[in-house]
């Protein structure tokens, strides 16, 4: 068991990379936006202009760090569930491109209010209005992506619940986390007063039972399973 648990603490590792890269430029992002006024958002995106391109390239780090992740993952569990396992690799890689496409709409926002040749052409006010609706389809942007936030964890903890390598209730906490992001995507586009007073609420479980996946991979790596014992979880 060797081999798998280097496998498993590295992609704790990594999930852990995901973990700090995406969280700065959820914060960074959030920052800049200010709903209604597009003149103060403008202003926050020339102030913060250069940590708004570190947030861009951190995100790009937690994608490309993301992806391999789910192909460790995938290495690691695929003899347990082999559609499964694929699934989970899709999903990412579906999510992965739309992170990446929301982070030029911020990189976009940035370029267009530091640039005086936006102002000239469209008026301060039409830049104003246009760095707001970039960030606008930045941010309705990343809630769609946590539709495969959310889902890539369904795999993963169908696959840490059957194959005996992870508790079974970390397998069940990991599907936990999906209900919560995708309750939080229907609450904003469906009830937004509703969403603003809960996310807070429903963030916690998400940060909690992730962090829990990659403490046990850091620290435990995976239990060690006798083949007779996991040939009835494959079954």
């Amino acid at each position: 068991m060797n081999s798998p648990k280097r496998l498993a603490r590295m992609a704790g590792v990594i999930y852990l990379i995901v973990a700090i890269s995406a969280a700065f430029p959820y914060g960074v992002f959030n920052g800049l936006y200010i709903a209604g006024d597009a003149a103060a958002t403008a202003a926050n995106v020339v102030a913060k202009a250069g940590i708004v391109r570190i947030a861009v390239v951190s995100d790009f780090v937690m994608v490309t760090a993301w992806i391999l992740l789910a192909l460790i993952l995938h290495h690691l569990l695929k003899n347990v569930q082999q559609g499964a396992a694929s699934a989970m690799v899709v999903f990412v890689a579906i999510g992965s491109g739309l992170v990446s496409l929301n982070d030029i709409f911020a990189f976009e926002a940035m370029q267009v209010a530091t640039d005086s040749s936006y102002v000239a052409t469209l008026g301060t006010a039409g830049a104003n209005a246009l760095v707001i609706l970039l960030l606008d389809l930045q941010r309705h942007g990343g809630l769609a992506a946590s539709v495969f936030m959310g889902l890539w964890l369904v795999p993963l903890g169908y696959l840490a619940y059957k194959s005996g390598m992870f508790p079974r209730a970390l397998g069940a906490a990991l599907i936990t986390v999906c209900v919560c992001y995708h309750a939080k995507l229907l609450a904003a586009f469906l009830a937004p007063d509703f969403w603003t007073a809960i996310q807070g609420y429903v963030s916690i479980p998400i940060w909690v039972f992730e962090l829990w996946m990659v403490l046990y991979l850091l620290i435990v790596g995976v239990r060690t399973v006798k083949p007779e014992a996991r040939i009835p979880a494959m079954a």
